[in-house]
């Protein structure tokens, strides 16, 4: 295997420019290949973080059914909206741990001469331990009945640097949609969430927000459940409640966070795995290089391989030196390719921070299997045409 191996390397040696190229086939099939599943999985990993960062043990009821026939309102259907009511109706549920109406608007904050337009968060002052929050001054209002609402709010800390700078926010005033609110808390930085900055953001009372927006009705009511095994119970229990609540009609959709999170993410798989399969047509165009330039070779190397067999070689010896020729190819245009990849994709972290990139050490491997794999396969047909040569006749080409 030794003398095999160092006869394979010799006659890639021999042809530098021809085995260079052949291994620019696969190389640029392997280093595609390597950063367009690590731009996909570093995609996946993102989305993933950005929507566990508020929890997976979460349930969310939302107006409308997700899948409808008709028109509500005719034939005598109707659609009954979110209310507080409803939520508070389902903080008796075994198993639920915090219940959160939220109603959402956008509305213009000022303070101190200064001003933005940010989305209001009307919720109640559980918020912090449904969503995964952290205050990092103050707190929230008092609990109580989330029907009477209240003139005090919560600021992100964008939001906060914004309007009072590096002065002290907690109990100034700020003018929120033109309605007076007492600041009684600062946010911990929390990022963004899909492009959303969350931290430039005011929380209110969510009564209070229903009244400044005019709102009639929630946008989601947010459930936690104590564990992931209770989300099937609940999600049942929830259903079955908002249905006697809604006269016998199922017009809402409940979302649980951890179904969510597993069909987005079996999606995610097949998109990385099909991108890495459409890379991996560059592979198929190293390969068919290899094959060429292997079968030339045999053509060339006619009176060696009749030499090999007059010292003794036999024709799985000869099959194998070739096979070991188009494996070292492969091998090397491979190494080359994943070089090459993970040198992009460090690239790119530098000059785009923002793209999400990572390259998991199992696709490093599969990369350069496959890559020796192909060369193998590359190298079947030259290497059987090889063995079957007569051992007389190639002398005779000689």
């Amino acid at each position: 295997m030794r003398e095999i191996l160092s006869l394979a390397l010799g006659a890639v040696r021999s042809h530098r420019l021809r085995s260079a190229l052949s291994m620019l086939g696969i190389a640029i099939g392997v280093a595609a290949v390597i950063l367009l599943t690590s731009i996909g999985e570093g995609t996946r990993r993102y989305l993933l973080a950005q929507f566990s960062q508020f929890g997976t043990n979460l349930l969310a009821i939302h107006p409308g059914k997700s899948k409808t026939l008709g028109i509500p309102g005719v034939l005598g259907g109707t659609t009954h909206k979110l209310t507080i009511d409803d939520a508070e109706s389902l903080t008796r549920l075994p198993g639920v741990s915090e219940v959160v109406p939220v109603a959402l608007g956008q509305g213009r904050v000022e303070a101190l001469g200064r001003g933005r337009s940010v989305v209001v968060y009307g919720v109640t002052p559980n918020v912090p331990q449904a969503w995964h929050f952290a205050v990092r001054q103050g707190t929230f209002w008092p609990a109580g009945d989330p029907r009477r609402g209240g003139a005090t709010a919560v600021l992100g800390p964008k939001l906060k640097r914004e309007l009072f700078g590096e002065a002290n926010a907690l109990g100034q005033f700020v003018h929120i949609a033109g309605s007076r609110f007492r600041v009684i808390g600062i946010m911990s930085p929390k990022g963004q969430f899909l492009g959303f900055d969350i931290d430039d953001a005011a929380y209110v009372p969510v009564a209070s927000c229903t009244k400044l927006f005019n709102l009639a009705e929630l946008v989601e009511i947010d459930l936690v459940y104590a564990h992931a095994g209770l989300a099937r119970q609940v999600e049942e229990e929830v259903r079955e409640v908002m249905i006697r609540r809604h006269a016998g009609n199922e017009d809402f959709t409940l979302t649980t966070q951890e179904a969510m999170l597993s069909v987005f993410n079996n999606i995610m798989n097949v998109i990385t795995m099909s991108v890495g399969a459409i890379a991996g047509i560059s592979l198929l165009v190293g390969a068919i290089g290899i094959l060429t330039m292997m079968w030339i070779a045999v053509g060339e190397r006619t009176g060696e391989i009749g030499l090999l067999r007059a010292v003794g070689a036999s024709r799985g010896q000869v099959q194998l030196l070739f096979l070991a020729e188009a494996a070292a190819l492969a091998t090397l245009g491979g190494m080359a390719g994943v070089t090459a990849g993970l040198g992009i994709a460090a690239l790119l972290r530098a000059v785009v921070p923002g793209l999400p990139v990572h390259t998991p050490l199992f696709f490093v491997v599969l990369a350069v299997g496959v890559s020796v794999a192909t060369g193998l396969l590359s190298g079947v047909l030259p290497a059987r045409r090889a063995a079957r040569l007569d051992p007389i006749e190639a002398l005779r080409a000689e």
